[in-house]
């Protein structure tokens, strides 16, 4: 699946997606998913963040119907569409925009998994345990690559 945004070019994340800016989740849109897809899943990191891999968003049950996500999704457990989003690693719903220490690049990486049933999991989830719950479910996945430095 190809996974793409017009929030940001040249994978360059602008001011406005950070904690520098507004703090508004990007545009996001993906190509069409294999046949049996049943819901999407989407997990934000960074992995150059020290010490270890920092969750910026989780996002689940996503309808298999869907190819985009609006800029500005509610940071609201459960959404009006059925999908639900997890705590990031700031502790709070929804997204979290980049906020790297220091003055390097950091690389944050957009994964959306196509999958064969439905998570049901409970909103506020964790990174891990969508994770687990994904295992034997994902069909296909794609990734895009944002830049950010402070």
């Amino acid at each position: 699946m190809n996974l793409s945004s017009s929030s940001f070019q040249a994978s360059k994340i602008p001011a406005r997606f950070t904690c520098n800016g507004a703090g508004v989740s990007p545009q996001l849109a993906w190509s069409a998913p294999p046949a049996g897809t049943a819901s999407f899943t989407l997990i934000v990191t960074d992995p150059d963040a020290p010490g270890r891999t920092f969750v910026h968003w989780v996002l689940y049950d996503l309808s298999a119907a869907m190819r985009a996500l609006p800029e500005g999704v509610p940071k609201q457990g459960q959404l009006p569409d059925g999908s639900r989003q997890g705590r990031n690693d700031f502790g709070d719903i929804g997204y979290g925009g980049p906020c790297p220490p220091g003055h390097t690049p950091h690389h944050y990486h957009f994964t959306l998994y196509a999958l064969d049933a439905k998570l049901s999991l409970p909103a506020g989830a964790t990174r891990a345990q969508v994770e687990a719950a994904t295992q034997g479910h994902i069909l296909a996945s794609g990734d895009l690559v944002g830049v950010y430095q402070q």
